[in-house]
């Protein structure tokens, strides 16, 4: 492609006892007469830790390095303020995330890039599964994926299966497996990769997926090596224990159409799963609690005949009462359990699902974990899954680990339902409770957890730790777990001289296998731990992780690869980081070129802007107006104070973001970022700007598209269009819309509010930059307490205190300490461009710049705003 062939790719994969080292290798060669650019991108498992990265070109090897975040980020900062730049990662699907870097190599010149990355391998639904992204972007000569497996265990059943394998592609996948050993390959000649016989595409791009078990001739399975041990316990054939479920469900407006449909085909499916033993209830939560019963009802032939009927008729509307729904379910589950109506032995689930933010009753997020905890206390496993983007993932996160059990994203995809269904299959065959493995005290220094609320059907549990000793070679395990007839109770050993015989094997094993899975399985825990954790708590345990993640090299939370790359690419440093869940980016690409004042925009935050678009909410006596307008940018006017907040948004062109959204009057405005006509080469940021607003009501079946080029206006299913060279003045029921010809439109609805649609046009022939929109409400105190959106949230008061003024990197802009929404952050002051005084000009409204996508400030993080549609 381009003059770049990458004749080689390899993918090496090494499985000792679930933990997979895997080693991806890319050859390039520039065939070009000019130096070019070479990109080197993968997807890699998002439970997985990049742990080593290296680039050989022309024989010389340029080494990743992995740091503390800050001191890789100074160091970074270092190289980008001498013009550098970097390569990054960033979360890029449901369960990848994608690391990239690039270097420029000259004419003829060859480069190897080598990525390694390591990862404990989860057994789910009898198999632990492993996968790998395909994705090479073009044919290459030497391609080859190899998997080799060995389980002191022995293996029972291996399989591997590709998302783009053809029927001729099958017979290419070679398989076999005995005793303790397995190994895979695949490895298709440049005929096979082909579409078709003469093209030049390659039909290699999905999912590469691995999936085995082990033999279980006793429930579990002790390893010791070099002073450190684990231990993975799953019985079989053990009796199903009944389970006690309540579904507490999200019913407000925000769920309305696909979402509640979905949602109601997952439950109907579920109800068709749900074993004869069981007990469940529904709870319905909007601005009201409703429930199905007043009681856990047993799964009867008849009463899930009467649960579908229910179900089928569940609606959407008013507000979303989230810590009532849970509240009631938790009563009913004490009841049941008080009152003996539920078995002594079973396990009690609580699914809650939502699509929004908790905006009646108790609405605080920290308020209802509290309450949430104490009603608990430890008795019953709390999953919450969140649908869509409009969720506080933290929030869910921190509440469902905080009752033992965890968060789950439900994408708003055509599967959403069976993502739902998938989800509760994970856990609709609990086999014991409160399952306990013991080990000697004195014996051990380090240990992963221990106690767990409940084991799934075809799961696993694996707990590894460390010896006082190093040099011990045997141990004893005391398990104990509560089943469906009787308590689980035995001592597991393993001696001296199993320990000697499994060391024999040693030479299939790489490296010190089972300190990296301890190690891998600590820094897990001790990151899981730290979302609930604050205080000196969090402080230490942030500690442990740290030194842990630095002590194996591993790319966690915590820390950053630094890339260095070659002289003749002016010594570029890259960055690489690991993404955490609702956080999408998380390399911010700096670039610090100077911005003449008369670029179309003149933004001072240099650092922090040049991509998103502007959005104001900022007080003009006597009416508050907010607006969006010009490289996104929001300001947020703070009256009580006379002060203003901003903050800017980065992401790429073609991104919509949720601007305004009211579930209570069917209010949606969301904007798709456009950029310029090409990239500008001495910009790492491009600039960009809202090239299509889209305006519903979701009550009147009124839909409004705007682009720089035509308005069109949508009832029910009749469309009307107009070009900004029309002059017209539209009335009906409920709202009216008035074109300024080449100037602005304007839409007011029937409760009040208004928007005022601006047209920025630009020199035709300008080299860079395109037309572009503005958008500004007035009277947004006609929408409703629950309206939210990255503009929306802003319409209510908010407050701020500012301590600890001191000099900042610019001596022009001091920074300062603020304290909003209970959150301490870095500011800087500054100024921004509002254009509804001077439309042509703007004018400059001093404020607090809000560092790294408005975090700490907007609920959430700005990928929270992100949506897939324009309505």
């Amino acid at each position: 492609v381009n003059g770049i062939e990458i004749y080689s790719m390899k993918i090496d994969s090494k499985v000792t006892s679930r933990f997979a080292h895997n080693v991806i290798t890319s050859r390039a060669v520039n065939r070009g007469n000019v130096s070019k650019e070479v990109f080197f991108d993968v997807e890699l498992p998002k439970t997985a830790f990049i742990t080593n990265f290296s680039m050989t070109i022309d024989g010389v090897t340029y080494p990743g390095t992995i740091k503390e975040k800050e001191a890789a980020k100074k160091q970074y900062e270092k190289a980008v303020s001498r013009g550098q730049t970097a390569g990054l990662v960033k979360a890029s699907g449901r369960k990848t995330e994608k690391f990239t870097v690039s270097v420029n190599i000259k004419a003829a010149s060859k480069v190897t890039f080598e990525l390694t990355y390591e990862e404990l391998l989860k057994r789910q639904f009898g198999k632990y599964e492993m996968f790998i992204k395909v994705k090479p972007k073009q044919l290459v000569k030497d391609f080859e994926i190899e998997v080799d497996i060995f389980e002191p265990q022995g293996i029972t059943e291996l399989e591997a299966e590709g998302t783009f394998i053809t029927n001729e592609l099958q017979n290419t996948i070679k398989k076999t497996f005995s005793g303790k050993k397995g190994h895979i390959s695949f490895k298709p000649t440049l005929d096979q990769q082909r579409t078709c016989a003469n093209c030049s595409q390659s039909v290699l791009d999905g999912d590469f997926t691995v999936k085995y078990d082990v033999k279980r001739t006793t429930p579990d399975n002790l390893q010791i090596v070099n002073g450190y041990f684990v231990h993975f316990f799953a019985p079989t054939n053990l009796p199903k224990l009944s389970k006690n479920i309540i579904f507490v469900l999200d019913t407000s407006g925000s769920m309305y159409g696909r979402e509640m449909e979905q949602t109601k085909e997952a439950m109907l499916k579920i109800l068709d799963d749900i074993k004869e033993d069981d007990f469940f209830n529904f709870i319905l939560f909007d601005s009201e609690i409703s429930t199905w019963k007043e009681t856990l009802i047993k799964a009867t032939p008849e009463n899930l005949d009467e649960a579908r009927k229910f179900v089928r008729h569940i609606s959407a509307q008013g507000m979303t009462n989230l810590h009532g729904g849970l509240m009631r379910g938790i009563e009913i589950l004490n009841a049941a359990h008080e009152e003996n109506l539920v078995p002594k032995r079973s396990a009690s689930i609580i699914i809650m699902l939502t699509d929004g933010l908790p905006n009646v009753g108790v609405s605080n997020t920290q308020e209802i974990e509290k309450a949430v905890k104490k009603a608990i206390d430890g008795r019953y496993t709390l999953y919450n899954l969140g649908f869509g983007s409009g969720v506080d993932y933290g929030f869910l996160e921190r509440m469902a680990l905080e009752n033992k059990g965890l968060a789950r994203r439900i994408y708003p995809d055509s599967d959403a339902a069976l993502q739902l269904q998938g989800f509760y299959d994970e856990v609709s065959n609990p086999m014991l409770i409160d399952v306990e493995l013991n080990y000697p005290e004195n014996e051990i220094s380090d240990l992963t957890t221990n106690s767990f609320k409940h084991f799934y059907d075809g799961s696993e549990i694996v707990v590894a730790g460390r010896f006082a000793d190093s040099n011990q070679n045997h141990l004893s395990v005391d398990v104990r777990g509560e089943g469906a007839d009787n308590t689980l109770s035995y001592t597991t050993q393993q001696g001296a001289e199993q320990t000697a015989q499994a060391f024999q094997e040693q030479q299939y094993i790489f490296g010190e296998y089972i300190e990296r899975l301890w190690a891998y399985l600590t820094i897990e825990q001790l990151l899981e731990k730290r979302i609930t954790a604050t205080g000196e708590e969090k402080e230490n345990l942030t500690a442990q992780a740290l030194a842990l993640s630095l002590r194996y090299k591993f790319v966690t939370p915590l820390t950053s690869m630094v890339v260095t790359k070659p002289e003749e690419n002016d010594n570029e440093e890259g960055i690489a980081d690991k993404p955490t869940e609702g956080i999408d980016i998380f390399t911010v690409v700096l670039n610090l070129r100077d911005f003449s004042i008369t670029e179309i925009l003149e933004i001072s935050e240099v650092f922090f802007s040049c991509t998103s678009p502007l959005y104001h909410t900022y007080a003009s006596q006597p009416t508050w107006y907010t607006s969006v307008d010009g490289d996104p940018h929001f300001i947020i006017s703070v009256p009580q104070k006379k002060d203003a907040i901003c903050f800017n948004i980065n992401e790429n062109p073609g991104m919509i973001l949720n601007l305004i959204n009211d579930p209570v009057t069917g209010i949606t405005v969301n904007g798709e970022l456009i950029g310029d006509k090409k990239a500008n080469s001495d910009a790492k940021i491009q600039n960009s700007y809202f090239g299509k607003l889209g305006i519903a009501n979701k009550h009147l079946d009124f839909k409004l598209t705007v682009t720089p080029e035509k308005i069109t206006i949508q009832n029910g299913d009749e469309k009307t269009g107009f070009t900004w060279l029309d002059s017209v003045t539209l009335q009906q029921a409920g709202l009216t819309v008035i074109i300024n010809r080449k100037k602005n439109l304007m839409l007011s609805m029937g409760s009040g509010v208004s928007f005022v649609v601006v047209l920025h046009q630009v020199w035709k022939k300008h080299p860079l930059h395109q037309d572009f929109l503005g958008l500004y409400t007035l009277k947004s105190d006609k929408l409703s307490e629950q309206t939210h959106g990255l503009l929306g949230q802003f319409f209510r008061p908010i407050d701020f205190t500012i301590l600890e003024i001191h000099p900042g990197s610019d001596p022009k802009k001091p920074d300062a300490t603020m304290i909003v929404k209970n959150n301490e952050l870095t500011v800087t002051r500054g100024w921004q461009k509002d254009y509804g005084r001077d439309p042509k000009h703007g004018v400059d409204i001093p404020c607090w710049f809000v560092h790294d996508n408005g975090a700490g400030l907007i609920d959430g993080v700005h990928t929270d705003y992100i949506v897939s549609s324009l309505f």
